[in-house]
């Protein structure tokens, strides 16, 4: 995996835990992921990475199930609460099951 598909899953990752409207503290979560990715880029810089039309491309892209997928990478990273990871897994069921019936 190369350090430009890191900070890929990471931004999706982010983006998912955005779309988590159940969870209260996600602010918090959000901030810390924030704290992460920054942290990250700093330690792996890349010329070839476009921040911000990555993350624009992959708000409009990314279906949200990928985003909630890559959530549970990020938030195993940062050793989140199992509270706001097994919130994510409910949602992927439910997004499975959606799909599933139609």
């Amino acid at each position: 995996m190369t350090v430009e598909d890191q900070y890929r899953y990471m931004i999706s990752g982010y983006l998912g835990i955005r779309e988590m409207d159940d969870y209260d503290l996600k602010v918090y979560i959000l901030k810390e992921i924030e704290e992460y990715l920054y942290a990250f880029m700093e330690q792996n810089p890349s010329n070839d990475f476009s921040f911000q039309e990555e993350w624009d491309q992959i708000e409009k892209e990314v279906p949200l199930y990928r985003k909630l997928q890559d959530a549970l990478l990020v938030l195993n990273r940062i050793e989140a609460p199992m509270e706001l990871v097994l919130l994510v897994k409910k949602r992927l069921k439910e997004l499975k099951e959606e799909k599933n019936d139609l």
